[in-house]
């Protein structure tokens, strides 16, 4: 924490939001297809993980093992947290409302006993929205789903969204929109290089959010970086992609930074890919652990 501030453990994204989330507080993170909604819920997730804390994945679509295995993809090891300290609720093929309304209150007050930190992530919750044509019955359902789940401690909810041309957010999101206490909009727009997406903090109630258009990346090993202000780096690396790296799990040490952040400062050296050089990357994940 960052005094009363939740890290989310998404590098570059806390300096945006006065240091992270505010505890019980529900944030939706919107976007089409392919803008990588899922991989910043599992950071969130993990790195509350790695801090001792425990984790809650609500599923409406995906089993335990599918989501396990696309997150080894990117590098996290979820299977040795596996009903440890990760646990998952599956709401496929059940009734959302009976599940929303009966069951899950039921199963939150079981955890909440417990008095353990958890995180929790929706994902995706547009099949909630789907439940029912109603608005009002959305409203209700999408509004007791984060009531409930905000008594375990800070949520973050996917969105599949679907715009029309010309619309801004697509009329299908606007109800989570409104009842959420975050939101931050992604968007896949080809820049150039290796920040080819980029997300807007749409609302974040209680806080000085930034308000401008931030690219970001995704890098196997550490996951989503966030371009959250200006960093002059080189077109061309200064130096080996091998010297790059070790410089910074160097640097990384002296800040004596997690030993979870080290192992994956180490995966992204082995998963780095891109014809770019990594030198803007390292260094928004080494100012995320220096603040």
């Amino acid at each position: 924490m960052t005094g009363n501030r939740i890290k989310t453990g998404i590098f570059g994204l806390d300096a945006l939001i006065e240091g992270g989330l505010r505890d019980k507080t529900a944030v939706v993170i919107v976007g089409s297809s392919g803008t990588g909604k899922t991989t910043f819920a599992m950071q969130f997730l993990m790195h509350g993980i790695e801090l001792g804390e425990q984790g809650l994945y609500v599923t409406m679509e995906e089993s335990p093992e599918q989501i396990m295995r696309e997150a080894s993809y990117m590098g996290w090891d979820m299977k040795k947290h596996y009903e440890k300290n990760l646990f998952f609720i599956h709401l496929k093929g059940r009734n959302f409302k009976k599940m929303v309304e009966e069951q899950l209150p039921q199963l939150v007050k079981a955890r909440s006993d417990y008095d353990i930190k958890t995180r929790v992530v929706i994902d995706p919750m547009t099949p909630v929205i789907w439940a029912t044509q109603e608005k009002l019955d959305q409203r209700e359902l999408i509004g007791k789903l984060f009531y409930t789940l905000k008594e375990l401690g800070p949520v973050i909810a996917t969105v599949e969204e679907h715009a029309r041309p010309g619309e801004t957010i697509g009329e299908d999101v606007l109800l989570p929109i409104y009842l959420a206490d975050g939101v931050i909009h992604l968007e896949y727009y080809p820049i150039g290089g290796v920040f080819n997406r980029t997300l807007k903090i749409v609302k974040m109630r209680g806080t000085h959010h930034g308000e401008g258009v931030y690219p970001y990346m995704f890098a196997r090993g550490v996951g989503v970086i966030v371009r959250s202000s200006a960093v002059e780096v080189p077109k061309v690396a200064t130096k080996p992609y091998e010297t790059l790296f070790a410089e910074a799990i160097k640097t990384a040490e002296t800040l004596k930074a997690p030993q979870g952040i080290i192992e994956r400062l180490k995966a992204m050296k082995e998963n780095w890919d891109y014809e770019f050089s990594p030198e803007e990357a390292l260094q928004i994940i080494l100012e995320s652990l220096k603040k």
